[in-house]
């Protein structure tokens, strides 16, 4: 079975098993992930917001038009990537997703993860480092990659976590956006580390 295959597996079961039937009810439709199934890098967000529950696809408002800047500051496009969040489902409102709307979609996270086997996962805003790495804030350990050890389906995988500000924060202080590009910067030598 292809790893894009088993990833559409692991989307009809979100929709089988009716995850969050409340989210599902307020949002379009499930936003599931985008890119390369084969990807050494998986960037984790939060949620879909307005747009992306319109188009289906993670990161394409404005904070994903930094992703892709920042991408290009390293020569890498979107297609080099997978993308996904944590919640498959928009918020009302665009609302932070609650503690147990993240704990029910986190195992279908891991899984999607477990199918790509990448060689760094970046971690995109405090929502979805909190997943990897709980009980540390964002602002003391942004661009410092981790290994996080995580278990999938009764096996424990150790991977290489980059925690990150999410792009949106940049676009609202303008401070930031010079610290996420900085940190980008550590991105290459990661892959290369982990090769």
């Amino acid at each position: 079975m292809t790893k894009k295959v088993r990833l559409e597996q692991i989307k009809a079961d979100i929709i089988e098993q009716n995850i969050c039937p409340n989210l599902a009810k307020t949002a379009k439709q499930l936003v599931f992930g985008h890119g390369n199934p084969t990807a050494d890098i998986v960037f984790v967000g939060e949620a879909p917001g307005k747009k992306e529950d319109e188009t289906g696809e993670p990161f394409v408002g404005a904070a994903g038009n930094f992703l892709n800047t920042m991408l290009a500051s390293i020569n890498l496009k979107r297609s080099d990537t997978y993308i996904t969040n944590i919640v498959k489902y928009r918020p009302p409102n665009n609302r932070d997703p609650l503690a147990d709307e993240k704990a029910a979609f986190l195992p279908f996270l891991f899984s999607q993860i477990d199918v790509i086997n990448p060689k760094v996962i970046i971690t995109l805003g405090r929502h979805s480092t909190a997943c990897f790495i709980p009980d540390q804030q964002i602002s003391d350990i942004h661009g410092q990659p981790m290994r996080v050890e995580i278990p999938v389906n009764g096996k424990t995988h150790t991977w290489t976590v980059l925690p990150l500000y999410h792009p949106a924060a940049a676009l609202y202080n303008g401070g930031l956006r010079s610290t996420l590009l900085e940190d980008f910067q550590i991105i290459p030598s990661l892959i290369t580390k982990e090769t």
